[in-house]
């Protein structure tokens, strides 16, 4: 009897907790496929973002290499050309890079100013990490050094000559040449000056600081 009795309240019990579950479904089932129906969206929308996201970058890798190899083989407007497409139509940081190298590629042709311009605007854009800025502004006023002013020089990398900054070897190589070449010998001599006392300042760096250094002693302008 016992057995009976347990039996029959196991069947009450699974017909309540099956009323249960119909009287959820009815209530929110809509509401669990539609859950449901987001969460198998969301997957395989975030695998087709993968896919999307590796396959936009390796196109432009092969794109930049591409253009890598029409300026090595002397085809610059050709390079130009591939390059400005990825500017435009580039993942990730390609753009930025073919940005540069499209400026490259014009002081190689002896199109400086363009080539000025094209650096010093990647360096003031704040989209960009700063490194790569960076690097810009050092570009820019290097070719500012021959093409250019003492401060326009100036305005592109004094502001990485500070003791904190990785670049600030360059930045003060640029710096001095800069004031050497406009005549100011006491301003050059100060910036040659930071390179030799600076004990990370790489050595090719600092031997030409010396050297320049050297010349400005025995000129007696400084």
């Amino acid at each position: 009897m016992a057995n009976q009795d347990d039996s029959f309240i196991r069947e009450v019990n699974e017909e309540l907790r099956s009323d249960q579950m119909r009287a959820i479904w009815m209530r929110f089932g809509g509401l669990i496929v539609a859950l449901a129906a987001l969460i198998v969206l969301g997957t395989v929308g975030k695998v087709g973002y993968d896919y999307w996201q590796e396959s936009s970058s390796s196109q432009s890798g092969d794109a930049f290499l591409a253009a890598l190899d029409l300026a090595k083989g002397n085809k610059s407007d050709e390079a130009l050309a591939a390059l400005t497409k990825l500017e435009q139509e580039g993942y990730g940081s390609y753009p930025v890079l073919a940005r540069l190298r499209a400026a490259t590629l014009q002081a190689q042709k002896g199109e400086t100013d363009a080539a000025i311009a094209a650096f010093s605007e990647v360096g003031k854009d704040s989209r960009i990490p700063v490194a790569l800025r960076d690097v810009a502004r050092l570009r820019a006023a290097y070719l500012l050094v021959d093409a250019g002013s003492y401060e326009q020089v100036s305005s592109e990398v004094e502001q990485l000559a500070v003791p904190q900054n990785p670049m600030r070897h360059s930045a003060r190589e640029a710096l001095g040449l800069a004031a050497y070449k406009a005549g100011d010998y006491t301003k050059a001599k100060s910036w040659f000056q930071q390179i030799a006392e600076d004990r990370e300042s790489p050595r090719g760096v600092m031997n030409r600081a010396q050297m320049l250094l050297d010349v400005i002693a025995a000129s007696g302008k400084a």
